[in-house]
């Protein structure tokens, strides 16, 4: 099938990974699994339709948020991501879902983000483009944007010992739901891989130097699912999980 007018608007590779978002890897996955064609363009939150990315543009039709671009591409490509589940499976995935969007990603952003040292490597660098006056500014603008966004969501109320707790709780459990499958639902990719994916391999990245990465690398069999997801869907992007176990 093709859908050669979707345009799918992505953030940039960077932090050693194919996109800095893990929304933007999930939906590029699910596009991938989907068999749709897209031109992908970098864009920057503030140009997309609600402050984020990814979205897509389909034959005219704006399309935000990750979840939405699915339930699009599934409605009009009439394509089912989680071809083969029954409601009992579909329910779970959708629960695993929630844990690792509403979650743990939170957690990895803290660490990410607030994290002063994190913060100077990684995301303070979206600020260089910008002329050199205004950079500092800017840059103290983002994370305390970011920092009232955390704590609205309430993870960001806590200290950085028990953000890491909760967030190596949420590693543990996805570690026992993947178990020894190949994919969280079974022996062949469905949606909530893209979901799975992409946080975990926003955790997992060597780039950021935090306790969640540490506590991941303690479970060979999520370390060994990014691995596989990496190879199957970027298989041009250098990522091997024993070069994440050598700097643990």
């Amino acid at each position: 099938m093709t859908a050669s007018k979707i345009i799918f608007y992505a953030t940039r590779p960077g932090f050693g990974l194919p996109e800095t978002s893990p929304f933007v890897m999930k939906t590029e996955v699910q596009l991938r699994m989907a068999g749709v064609a897209f031109e992908k363009v970098s864009a920057i939150p503030p140009e997309a339709p609600k402050g984020k990315l990814p979205y897509i543009v389909d034959e005219g039709e704006v399309v935000p948020d990750s979840t939405f671009i699915r339930a699009h591409i599934e409605r009009k490509y009439h394509v089912d991501l989680d071809d083969g589940l029954d409601a009992r499976q579909r329910a779970q995935a959708w629960a695993i879902e929630r844990l690792l969007e509403d979650h743990l990603y939170f957690s990895m952003v803290w660490f990410r983000w607030i994290d002063p040292d994190n913060f100077a490597k990684g995301p303070a660098h979206f600020a260089d483009g910008a002329p050199e006056a205004q950079r500092e500014q800017i840059r103290r603008d983002m994370q305390a944007r970011k920092d009232i966004d955390l704590k609205a969501h309430g993870i960001g109320r806590h200290h950085a010992d028990e953000i890491a707790l909760l967030g190596a709780r949420s590693i543990d459990a996805l570690s026992e739901l993947l178990g020894d499958k190949t994919y969280f639902m079974g022996d062949k990719p469905t949606g909530v891989d893209a979901t799975a994916f992409g946080v975990l391999a926003a955790t997992l990245t060597p780039f950021f130097d935090t306790p969640l990465r540490r506590a991941l690398i303690a479970h060979p069999n999520l370390v060994g699912f990014v691995d596989r997801m990496m190879k199957r869907y970027y298989p041009d992007h250098a990522w091997t999980a024993e070069e994440h176990v050598e700097m643990a």
